[in-house]
Parts: C-alpha cells; sequence; structure tokens
C-alpha cells in the first residue's frame, strides 16, 4: 500500500507480519512511523546512515544488516522465460501481489519472490527474494525477478522499487537496477 512517506507491505510471515519501507520524510516521518509500528512482527526498512537514524527509532529497535534501495525500470518480456532443467516456477497473482516460486522437479524449494503494485502508483515493489543457498549461480534469482518484473509491467508498472541486501545487490545491479 502506498504511504506518503513510502509503502507497507504485508508480508504474512509469524515473526515478520508487516513491512513499512520509508523512501522519503526524513526524521519526522521516521519518528512517525517507528512510533505506529511498535508491535511484534512490524519491520522497518529505512535508508539512511545507521548512525543517523537509530536516535529517531528509541531504544527498543534492533538494526539489522545494511541495505541498498534499488530501482528499475519495467518492460514486458518477450515470450516465455526459460527454467532451466530441472526446475518448475510457478506463479500466481491474488490481492494485487504476484508472488513467482522455483522449486526442483520433486518439489524442494529452490527460489521465491513477490512483487506489488500499490494504488496504482505505477512503480511495483519487490520484494522477498530469496534463493536456497544449495541452488544459487543457476539463473533462478534471475528466473524469479524477470517473472515478478514481466508480471507488473503487464499490470501497468514502469518502474519497480527494492529493498536489497548486499548478497542481493549484484543480481539486481545485473538485471538493471540501480543502486540508491
Amino acid at each position: 500500500m502506498a504511504e506518503p512517506w513510502g509503502f507497507t507491505v504485508d508480508v504474512g510471515l509469524p515473526r515478520h507480519t508487516t513491512r513499512h519501507v520509508l523512501t522519503t520524510g526524513g526524521e519526522s516521518a521516521v519518528r512517525e512511523v517507528a512510533a505506529s509500528a511498535r508491535r511484534p512482527g512490524r519491520w522497518l526498512k529505512i535508508f539512511e546512515e545507521q548512525e543517523r537514524v537509530l536516535p529517531w527509532l528509541g531504544p527498543d529497535r534492533t538494526p539489522d544488516a545494511p541495505g541498498f534501495l534499488m530501482t528499475a525500470s519495467l518492460h514486458r518480456e518477450a515470450g516465455r522465460l526459460p527454467v532451466p532443467g530441472g526446475y518448475r516456477l510457478r506463479s500466481r497473482t491474488r490481492g494485487g501481489v504476484t508472488r513467482a516460486l522455483v522449486t526442483t522437479d520433486d518439489g524442494a524449494f529452490a527460489t521465491r519472490g513477490q512483487i506489488a503494485l500499490p494504488g496504482g502508483s505505477g512503480t511495483a515493489v519487490i520484494d522477498q527474494i530469496e534463493t536456497a543457498v544449495e541452488h544459487r549461480r543457476k539463473g533462478l534469482g534471475s528466473l524469479v525477478m524477470r517473472t515478478l518484473q514481466d508480471a507488473a509491467a503487464a499490470r501497468g508498472a514502469g518502474a519497480a522499487v527494492l529493498g536489497g541486501t548486499p548478497d542481493g545487490r549484484a543480481l539486481h545491479e545485473s538485471l538493471g537496477s540501480g543502486g540508491g
């Protein structure tokens, strides 16, 4: 869901129910969102220097690993995306969120991710991109990202934003995302 300061993403995990992604607003927005999101399971993603932001959050917040706010222009992929041998790709859209999942032929988890287009903003939010360690470096993360980007472009998104980890930054940049 689009917010004046960024986006709210319903994550839906037991210990991580909601993520507030602050892309604008500075100190006042950070303090406001942090105060309203004190319940367990609510995470904040803030793209500022940690030393600067920590005093704004209050004593009960614990910082996580550094991240990068990235953007990408979206376009439709030409034709069906190839799936490497031994894997299956499934995707579905429900409630405005498209989820993609890659499993091995026998059903074991390999890679996943999701993308949402909040409030007709024209900018999609990419979230929860994850690849199991034993399935990395096989093109599966790229497959999921391209699948999600294509789905959002088909629904009218011209751009996407993503808060990425240091480990994921290279993948996102290889797909045309810019660091921020």
